[in-house]
């Protein structure tokens, strides 16, 4: 191999995004259709809590071990 090699933080900074995106809007979906459910604890939102708290830790790995062009 001649390049540098990518660290894999930066493919599971991707994935914590990608999961974190995809909880958030679970969550944000949830929120606009209330009362549909009747789960104890529904008024904390954590759907909301857990994808926005997944997205910054996945997008600080993604942006913290990105990959960079060698000059």
């Amino acid at each position: 191999m001649t390049g540098k090699m990518i660290s894999i933080w930066f493919f599971i900074g991707c994935l914590l995004s990608l999961y974190g995106a995809l909880i958030l809007f679970a969550g944000l979906r949830d929120f606009a259709n209330a009362g549909a459910t009747d789960v104890v604890l529904h008024d904390l939102h954590l759907q909301i809590w857990w994808g926005v708290g997944l997205l910054a830790l996945g997008g600080f790995y993604a942006i913290h071990y990105r990959p960079r062009r060698q000059r």
